[in-house]
């Protein structure tokens, strides 16, 4: 492999001739060869997006030349269009500030934006572009870098988890119209309890799903405020005058999402409470994503010997021995994504805590959990609504049957005979293998007349 010198402040380092970056980069990829989980891309890019950003504040702040800014916005561009990504190999766990993801796109950036400015003619150009003098003007990693896991995480709550929550809010919302008069027992402790409309039962999923977007629209009001301007304790050494409210302005231009400068910088780089407030709200949504999708796993059970009360979409063989098997597999899927998130939430909460003095120094591994979360989310829920709930049907001989044979309709009877009779009934009807109308009418505790007024005051 042929090789280049690249050097930084601690000497010379060995680079392949063919990739983009520099001495700290390859430093990184040897120092850090743990686990395999490289930086999410939406961080890279939203750095990408920040350098961008930053380079047109410094320029009208009259702190970077034109011609180098001009050239860094240019490398900026290419690369948010893509076909660089694999420029960015680093892994998450590396050190707890992001310094080396940072530096990878510094250095990438500079390598780029260098080529642009030479236009071939390295010789007569007399811009060089510095990594650190100039694309990584008027930053620190502890500034940009936590700014950079506001805007990744913003941006894909925006435009994915909420969308696809939305659309998988609207199916359920269709179910409950096509399901509003057909009645079921309702259960509880897995036990029979009083009666219900699969509407009403079906609306308390689309609830749970309503208020976990309330929850996390709630929470991007603070993940838009961004510690961009702080550099490296919160002070703002080394940048110009609001040059925090500048970036972040151009920000919310460049993605069209309300960001805003976090006005208290030494909170916004030592205090990760936003993102985990926003990853709490996740962690809800899929708490409740599992409640729903087990009920519907449990709803589905049989054909034959289980509740058989809905039928949902057969997918794929569900066994390799017994044939005609079909399984619940969306709804496990579902279940297995809500623990991995739980777990993801476990994570994020230790490494919020870490925000020793003026900077978190567990920022990568909040970086790839968030982004982790919000993707496991949006697509969990996209093929949950498309190869499962679309499909759901009721089984309305079944649910009527059920309903039927339910001994909880004896709650009915207890303004009218007391608790302790009508108990006397279900419990005289179960042992004898009677229906509930034959223990409460042959037992003379009620004639047919008031059986059946009691029974319509059920719904």
């Amino acid at each position: 492999m042929d090789y280049r010198i690249e050097k930084d402040s601690m000497g010379e380092v060995k680079v392949p001739s063919d990739k983009p970056w520099g001495a700290q980069t390859q430093r990184s990829l040897e120092n850090f060869k743990i686990g395999g989980q490289t930086m999410p891309l939406e961080i890279i890019r939203a750095l990408v997006l920040i350098k961008k950003c930053c380079a047109a504040v410094n320029a009208r702040s009259g702190v970077l030349d034109a011609g180098i800014a001009e050239a860094i916005l240019s490398a900026a561009n290419k690369i948010l269009a893509g076909g660089y990504e694999d420029c960015f190999p680093l892994m998450v766990w590396q050190t707890g500030s992001g310094t080396q993801t940072n530096m990878n796109c510094n250095e990438v950036l500079a390598h780029i934006a260098q080529g642009i400015a030479d236009g071939g003619k390295p010789a007569e150009n007399t811009l060089k572009i510095h990594p650190n003098d100039h694309v990584n003007k008027s930053q620190s990693t502890n500034d940009v870098f936590p700014t950079a896991i506001h805007v990744a995480a913003a941006e894909l709550t925006v435009r994915k988890v909420l969308p696809a929550l939305k659309s998988l809010i609207a199916e359920f919302k269709r179910l409950e119209r096509v399901n509003k008069d057909v009645i079921k027992t309702g259960r509880t402790h897995l036990q029979d309890a009083t009666p219900l409309t699969f509407a009403q039962e079906i609306s308390g999923w689309t609830d749970t799903l309503a208020f976990a977007a309330e929850m996390i629209n709630d929470a991007l009001k603070y993940v838009y405020r961004l510690p961009v301007g702080g550099t490296a304790v919160g002070t703002g050494l080394n940048a110009p005058k609001d040059f925090g409210r500048d970036v972040a302005a151009e920000l919310a231009s460049a993605s069209g999402l309300k960001f805003t400068e976090d006005k208290n910088k030494f909170h916004g780089l030592s205090s990760k409470d936003s993102v985990l407030n926003l990853h709490s709200a996740f962690k809800a949504l899929a708490v409740g994503l599992m409640k729903i999708s087990n009920d519907i796993r449990l709803l589905s059970s049989g054909p034959r010997t289980g509740l058989g009360e809905i039928f949902i979409p057969e997918n794929e063989p569900g066994s390799s021995i017994m044939p005609g098997k079909v399984n619940p597999t969306q709804c496990e899927a579902v279940g297995m994504v809500a623990a991995e998130i739980i777990g993801n939430d476990v994570t994020m909460t230790t490494a919020a805590s870490r925000g020793d003095f003026e900077l978190n120094v567990f920022m990568p591994v909040i970086a790839f959990k968030i982004i982790e979360t919000a993707n496991l989310l949006a697509d969990c829920m996209s093929g949950f609504r498309a190869n499962c709930v679309s499909g759901i049907r009721a089984d309305k001989a079944k649910m009527r049957e059920n309903f039927e044979k339910s001994l909880m309709l004896a709650t009915a009877l207890t303004p009218l005979i007391g608790y302790e009779r009508s108990a006397a009934i279900v419990k005289t009807a179960h042992k004898k293998g009677l229906t509930l109308r034959e223990a409460a009418v042959g037992g003379g505790f009620v004639t047919d007349v008031q059986f059946d007024e009691a029974m319509k005051k059920l719904l």
